[in-house]
């Protein structure tokens, strides 16, 4: 008996604007190609219509806007992108029925908007490429990046001039990410970034919508918890925090271990424990109040293991700041 391929969802595209733009069209249209997406030439045969939209000028965003308009008119589900995308409010408050808007350049948001909207069919007879993606790690365990870049300008670090400032991911992109590594036997999620604790904030920690209902805050605490959740409670997987820095809202995290929702465990590069070495390397830490909420926090789980790393020989550090590092880590 023959087997019967799954006629592959049908995506449309409106591509306004620079050439600039039309590049970015064609990136999104391989992307979604990769992905197992057929193109289709009109609105008829889409299940989801694409508008690439430019703002540079008032003409050219009404021009988009009429875009918009006529796509929800001729199909009903539309995403929209590109340089207008930075005024989604404007957007949203004309067409209330947009199923996302992205800005430009946003590539990855774009598809799994794409993918929200009409989810690729999987088959195991036409894809190259697994459904949890391709892995350089053993089966076991898988790394999660949940943001590029950091907002923080320590006197050692060349990160933020490699890197550029925090870009935070969609929540519901990660959790999606996440679910299909569960899914594939992933036993342990290590959540990875340049600065775990600032993760969202330049989202404004905005709540995304999930699958499976209900929304998600794009914020460590509201990620890390539902992180712990996937796979049911006969599955879940071992959620480890790694980077993160001794924010207030840590406090949060610490009874999701508790809980065992999270692994009691925090990779928090504390650098030095002397005041004046600290504020040389522009780091934003206080010993000893650090002292007193690694306490705290071991009160709350006493199982807790804490993984750091610390500069010594840092311009300026005499012996007395580098007796304060020994008897800091004596009394941590």
């Amino acid at each position: 008996m023959a087997t019967k391929l799954p006629s592959p969802p049908r995506v449309g595209m409106v591509s306004l604007g620079c050439p600039k733009a039309l590049v970015d069209s064609e990136r999104i249209l391989t992307k979604l190609r990769a992905s197992g997406y057929d193109m289709s030439p009109d609105y008829a045969g889409a299940d989801v219509v694409l508008v690439n939209t430019c703002g540079f000028l008032d003409s050219a965003k009404e021009e988009s806007l009429e875009a918009i308009g006529e796509a929800i008119a001729e199909n009903g589900r539309v995403v929209v992108t590109g340089c207008m995308g930075k005024e989604a409010e404007v957007i949203r408050k004309r067409f209330p029925d947009v199923l996302a808007v992205t800005g430009p350049q946003q590539y990855e948001e774009v598809v799994a908007a794409v993918h929200e909207a009409a989810p690729p069919v999987p088959s195991p007879y036409i894809d190259l490429v697994p459904e949890a993606g391709l892995k350089l790690t053993p089966r076991h365990y898988s790394y999660v990046k949940i943001s590029e870049g950091c907002n923080h300008r320590c006197a050692f670090c060349i990160i933020p001039s490699i890197r550029g400032d925090l870009m935070s991911r969609r929540p519901d992109a990660i959790l999606r990410e996440a679910e299909k590594l569960v899914a594939a036997g992933t036993k342990e999620l290590l959540v990875i970034s340049q600065d775990t604790s600032a993760y969202g904030l330049d989202l404004k920690h905005a709540a995304y919508p999930l699958k499976s209902g209900g929304e998600v805050r794009a914020h460590m605490t509201d990620l890390a918890r539902e992180l712990g959740k996937l796979g049911g409670a006969d599955n879940r997987p071992w959620v480890r925090l790694h980077y993160v820095y001794p924010y207030p809202h840590v406090d949060q995290v610490i009874p999701l271990m508790a809980e065992g929702l999270v692994l009691p465990y925090l990779d928090i590069p504390f650098q030095h424990a002397s005041p004046q070495v600290l504020k040389n390397m522009r780091r934003p830490a206080h010993g000893e109040k650090t002292l007193e909420r690694i306490r705290s926090w071991r009160d709350i789980c006493p199982d807790l293991a804490i993984r750091s790393t610390f500069i010594v020989g840092f311009p300026g550090e005499t012996e007395e700041d580098f007796e304060m590092l020994l008897d800091w880590l004596d009394e941590a």
